[in-house]
């Protein structure tokens, strides 16, 4: 079994410009139409939208994985509502880890810079894995021939010294990893600051699982690191992420990787051992995926579409529902969103233009929901995002979700 020992087997970890000219537009492209989703959601529904979508990515990094955890679990997990049955439960306790660890990033002044460090990379693997139970950390090794030898706990936020084997993919020797490390940092930290840095965290992403620097968890790792970058060059705002994408992309994302493993193919690859042409796809592969994501939510975000949304969710509930939402809900529901802000109770009663009585019931029935959101039992009142309403409100954001969703809207 052959091991790659130095860090000229990372070349190159960027692009030439020459190379690098298509995604550097799409990387300017990605740029503009974040700016753009930003300014459009602010304040009190980006927060709540903020929670759902860390839900949402931990459903996604457990299916890229190959381990399925049901929405409605993790909403029970979220809940500490954990399942009997040892696996679900486990998974349950990973998407719980990946929703907290997500949340940490997203709450923690992330320099760019220091994200690229082997330290950084510590952090957000202990993180993640020392929320788990130690049986959840078991990791079996496998010969050449693919039988278990052995089964070890990976321990949370430390660089392996073993060697290990991904399907094809054998990894840098352990003795390596400071010195593999230690380049990756240099290179990307120094990117040209701009659409280079969008492309760099791309080219990162890569690099980071072919390095593959802990004994287990190194895509969930990887993809929390990826996300810590977008934020911290002002790309995510925690309104998209490029999980879902990625998840939903089927066997592409693991197809473009692994062809970014790839050897030099000739003279005209690049310079370096790896195959500069195969880099520059999986960046384009990845960009696209951003692309697709943010102008997904631009579309779901917009205000006369969703006014639309609205009067077609309290339609619906008004003809089959039995939880005494009204119509006349609508306008100020659709004001929070469009102002993503709160109002005190009895503003909002007074734009449903009910009586008090009857706009006070419908406001604890909007609460009751989850259309509604408060602190407190006479605080003011914010636009929420209820997870049986995403059919409506988000359609197909989450379509697992909305299948799992206990009872109609």
């Amino acid at each position: 079994m052959q091991y790659f020992d130095d860090p000229t087997h990372l070349e190159p970890l960027l692009p030439s410009e020459r190379a690098a000219e298509g995604v550097l537009g799409k990387a300017h492209d990605l740029r503009t139409a974040s700016a753009r989703l930003s300014g459009a959601c602010q304040n009190g529904v980006s927060k709540e939208l903020a929670g759902l979508l860390r839900a949402m990515n931990s459903y996604y990094s457990n299916k890229i994985e190959g381990e399925h955890t049901r929405p409605v679990d993790i909403t029970r997990a979220l809940a500490h509502n954990f399942s009997q049955d040892h696996d679900k439960a486990r998974l349950q306790r990973l998407a719980l880890a990946h929703i907290n660890t997500e949340e940490w990033i997203q709450n923690r002044p992330w320099d760019t810079a220091e994200l690229y460090s082997t330290q950084a990379l510590v952090d957000i693997h202990g993180h993640l894995f020392g929320q788990l139970e130690a049986g959840d950390r078991i990791v079996r090794l496998h010969d050449k021939d693919g039988k278990v030898i052995e089964e070890v706990e990976a321990p949370p936020g430390e660089i392996r010294s073993r060697p290990v084997a991904v399907k094809q993919h054998v990894a840098p020797d352990g003795m390596a990893l400071d010195a593999m490390l230690g380049r990756w940092a240099e290179v990307y930290r120094g990117a040209r600051r701009g659409e280079m840095q969008i492309v760099a965290a791309a080219a990162a992403h890569h690099r980071l699982t072919w390095i593959h620097p802990f004994l287990d968890g190194n895509g969930r790792a990887a993809r929390l690191h990826t996300l810590a970058v977008l934020q911290s060059l002002d790309l995510t705002t925690g309104l998209w992420s490029p999980l879902r994408g990625l998840a939903r992309s089927g066997d592409r994302y693991s197809e473009k990787l692994a062809n970014a493993d790839m050897p030099r193919m000739g003279d005209m690859d690049g310079r370096g051992q790896r195959s500069e042409k195969m880099l520059v796809e999986w960046i384009d592969f990845f960009l696209d995926v951003c692309l697709d994501q943010v102008r997904f939510m631009d579309d779901m975000l917009n205000l006369p579409a969703m006014y639309d949304r609205l009067a077609a969710l309290l339609a619906h509930e008004e003809h089959v529902g039995k939880r005494g939402l009204r119509k006349e809900a609508l306008r100020p529901l659709h004001y929070l969103f469009a102002t993503q802000g709160s109002l005190p109770r009895g503003e909002f009663a007074g734009m449903t233009g009910l009586g008090v009585r009857t706009a006070t019931t419908l406001i604890g029935n909007l609460l009751s929901a989850g259309l509604l959101q408060s602190d407190s039992h006479r605080g003011h009142v914010r636009f929420g995002i209820p997870m049986d309403g995403l059919r409506f409100l988000f359609p197909n954001l989450w379509p697992e979700a909305e299948a799992d969703a206990a009872r109609p809207i």
